[in-house]
């Protein structure tokens, strides 16, 4: 489980970009994140994922509260939680295989990156996770080679196999057409009710939110503004994204 309490995270020398959010996520949980350009949703999902400093507020995983562990909490939470981005940050030229298996930069050594060494075990459960997120006949493919819902699908994949818990995706679909869309959606449904993944996405765009998320977070010039759970939004609702 995951709880913030009192987040707040200011731009050094800008504006102040969250302020006193607090929430629970719990495991196997799909959580959508909306909110207008420059609501805080990117940033939210960036100090989930300890890509960026707190300012204030307490972070507790797993029971553990992270920032009483020093680093050493820190580096577990970036392991733990992985941040993918609108556009996946794969190596271009190798396949989808080595990169689920090498992984980014915050699971896996440098040296583990930059030569690739792959050991049997890394190769089987690789492979397993690319069957699992249906791309078995794309594993020895080169990801530049690949479509947008496939990228997005081998960052998923290279995420789970080091380790990660909770993924913290921004915008993971923008840019792609609605049925790829739709199939990369429902693979990371089912990796949360099948696998117990969490996952916390940025859904600004179309209903894929209400079709997909069991909640729905609501960001508004930084400050929390509506969280609702198992159910669709009501058109007062809707129009604080509008």
């Amino acid at each position: 489980m995951i709880k913030v309490n009192q987040l707040s995270k200011r731009i050094p020398g800008g504006p102040q970009v969250l302020k006193n959010i607090s929430f629970t996520a719990e495991a196997g949980e799909f959580i959508a994140v909306k909110g207008l350009s420059g609501s805080g949703k990117s940033m939210l999902l960036r100090c989930l994922a300890m890509q960026e400093k707190w300012d204030s507020g307490e972070y507790i995983v797993d029971g553990v509260n992270v920032f009483k562990q020093g680093f050493a909490g820190k580096l577990k939470v970036r392991k733990e939680i992985a941040y993918l981005e609108e556009k996946p940050n794969l190596f271009p030229n190798k396949s989808g295989l080595k990169n689920v298996s090498i992984g980014s930069v915050t699971q896996t050594p440098a040296w583990r990156r930059w030569t690739g060494m792959l050991r049997s075990d890394d190769y089987m459960g690789a492979m397993d996770m690319i069957e699992k997120l249906g791309l078995l006949d794309k594993a020895h493919q080169p990801v530049n080679k690949m479509s947008g819902g496939e990228r997005q699908r081998i960052a998923i994949a290279r995420a789970l196999v080091h380790g990660a818990k909770v993924i913290a995706a921004d915008e993971p679909v923008s840019g792609l057409d609605p049925h790829t869309a739709d199939q990369v959606l429902g693979d990371l449904k089912r990796l949360c009710k099948e696998q117990g993944v969490t996952v916390i996405a940025v859904l600004h765009q179309g209903d894929w939110a209400e079709r997909f998320a069991d909640r729905i977070l609501g960001l508004s010039s930084g400050e929390l503004v509506l969280d609702v759970r198992g159910r669709r939004l009501t058109e007062r609702e809707r129009m604080l994204f509008r």
